[in-house]
């Protein structure tokens, strides 16, 4: 099955199904799923006559925040076989240069936003031979590259045939994304991801959830799509069963829009989600009332007031991308939310496993999806190995990059890079990355992220991240561990503010407090204490590879 069947179905089941809400001009405004293919055929049709794309051997790149234009422009090209190479809107232009020359993209859709940083890169990029532009503003050319109005491109062929579109069409083994990885060991690579790959992670997630979805349910659509966790959950997953797709209109409108919205579904990552617990736990401890009922057992009038500000119609969230702390996945399970747990990476397109509503055991990333296979490889006494995966969610390979692909499997193998353990129950528990692994001089292994766990837990002290250090010729590393304070809880919890010292002497404390906890060669040598927030991704990983050899001493 393709994406693009996944739309042709949905609008010849349900045509006037609502297919995606979205804010213009201070107006939401709704599109049904015929509205939707009648679209995407225009701007297939639009890119095929006027720049003559070859299907799986020219790639096309999308430089856009959410909006129907990127559903659009994804599925009119992706659809009649050109794979689509979506980029985040905020990378820098070297980053944008690399992605662009590596994918050889000859056409880039994009706003005005981005029109200064292509025309200053534009003489690097031999194959581009087209821009097209969204939401007005274009030039005549870049540099001696044509550019075109996003709308003025659909004009001619509104409501007429479509004979390039209907007659290129996307098979379920043709690339549909190349999406790049972040880059952490050097320069990113694009990750080949079939129609296939797509669809049948999506098939295999619903069996995961085991909560039923349908066509009534509703999507929030608060994470960028160029990731593949929100491209497959609020695009691919909705589309499946014909459900509504709601795009938020910021994230500093979220809580407003849910009201307005009022979705049924919610992908997050932790952050996120860790934010909106904070603020539902401040509001019941600033109530008496509420703590009143909680106490005496009536908790659940508390919930449907907290649901109801949730625009009531909240079913579960999913968070991804990420860990998420152990004490937020509790403590919207004691609110009476089902939060879900997923796993996976962009190379299995990407979900490989989620943590249902019934899953026994808060902290673990549930079982593997049911259409997969996964293996742990060279486990040690402890039953710890790397999760490896096989199976229709993997990707082809890297594009234009056989040593990579080649490194990423291991005899048919996909090799994910994280340490885990599987229970008798067939629970996962990741255990840590592989290359961010400490071995300290005795040959033992620390996992940064169960430090990262033990120290965060204290919301003071969640921006934080722990790495290995060395200490001039010595053998092996030490644990050392950056930090970046809240500093308006901190003034919230002592009720004043405090100089840089204080707070510095304070962070000292609860580390060393909360390690407690941990054995002795696992706790932090090194505390620093920084004035910024730490650097993170799209989707808000801590950028760990930024702070590697920052605490090294010669």
């Amino acid at each position: 099955m393709t994406i693009r069947n996944l739309l042709e179905e949905a609008a010849g089941k349900n045509p006037d199904s609502l297919a995606m809400k979205y804010r213009r001009d201070k107006v939401w405004q709704d599109r049904t799923y015929a509205e939707m293919l009648r679209g995407v055929r225009e701007m297939g049709e639009a890119y095929g006559t006027r720049f003559s794309p070859q299907p799986q051997r020219e790639n096309a790149a999308l430089i856009l925040s959410n909006g129907p234009e990127w559903l659009e422009s994804y599925l009119a090209l992706s659809g009649a076989g050109v794979a689509v190479v979506p980029l985040d809107p905020k990378l820098r232009d070297d980053e944008v240069e690399y992605i662009l020359n590596n994918s050889g993209a000859v056409v880039v859709t994009t706003d005005s936003h981005h029109l200064k940083m292509l025309e200053a890169i534009s003489p690097r990029l031999p194959a581009l031979r087209a821009v097209v532009v969204v939401g007005g503003g274009a030039p005549e050319k870049i540099g001696e590259i044509p550019v075109y109005d996003y709308e003025a491109l659909r004009k001619p062929l509104e409501g007429g045939k479509a004979p390039w579109y209907d007659s290129h069409v996307a098979k379920d083994d043709d690339v549909a994304s190349v999406i790049y990885t972040s880059g952490t060991t050097g320069k990113p690579k694009g990750a080949m991801l079939t129609h296939g790959n797509f669809t049948s992670d999506a098939e295999g997630a619903f069996g995961a959830i085991a909560v039923p979805i349908t066509s009534a349910d509703t999507f929030l659509v608060i994470l960028p799509l160029f990731h593949a966790y929100a491209f497959c959950t609020n695009f691919v997953v909705p589309m499946m069963k014909g459900c509504a797709m709601f795009f938020n209109e910021s994230l500093r409108t979220i809580g407003d829009d849910i009201k307005a919205l009022s979705p049924s579904v919610v992908m997050a990552v932790p952050l996120l989600a860790e934010k909106m617990y904070d603020k539902i736990r401040k509001n019941i401890q600033s109530s008496f009332m509420a703590r009143l009922l909680m106490f005496v057992g009536l908790g659940f009038i508390v919930r449907n007031k907290i649901l109801k500000g949730l625009g009531g119609r909240l079913r579960f969230m999913i968070v991804g991308g990420a860990p998420c702390p152990k004490e937020v996945l509790e403590g919207y399970k004691r609110l009476g939310i089902n939060l879900l747990e997923g796993y996976g990476l962009t190379e299995c397109s990407p979900v490989v496993s989620i943590a249902g509503p019934d899953c026994a055991r808060i902290g673990t990333i549930g079982h593997k999806l049911t259409n997969i296979e996964i293996r742990l490889a060279d486990q040690n006494e402890n039953g710890v190995g790397e999760l490896q995966v096989k199976g229709p969610i993997v990707m082809r390979g890297y594009w234009k990059n056989e040593e990579a692909t080649r490194d990423a499997f291991d005899d048919g193998w996909l090799r994910t890079g994280d340490l885990a353990d599987i229970g008798p129950d067939g629970l996962i528990t990741i255990r840590g990355r592989k290359k961010a692994l400490i071995v300290n001089r005795e040959g033992k292994n620390i996992y940064p992220e169960e430090v990262e766990n033990c120290i965060g837990a204290d919301p003071i002290l969640q921006d934080l991240v722990v790495i290995g250090y060395k200490v001039g010729n010595d053998p092996g590393e030490h644990v050392g561990v950056i930090i970046h304070p809240n500093e308006d809880l901190i003034k919230e919890r002592t009720g004043k503010a405090m100089s840089w010292e204080d707070m510095e002497r304070m962070v000292n404390l609860g580390v060393r407090q909360r390690c407690a906890k941990l054995a002795d060669y696992k706790r932090p040598r090194k505390i620093v204490v920084w004035r910024e927030p730490l650097e993170r991704t799209s989707i808000q990983k801590v950028r760990r590879v930024s702070y590697q050899g920052k605490l090294d001493e010669k």
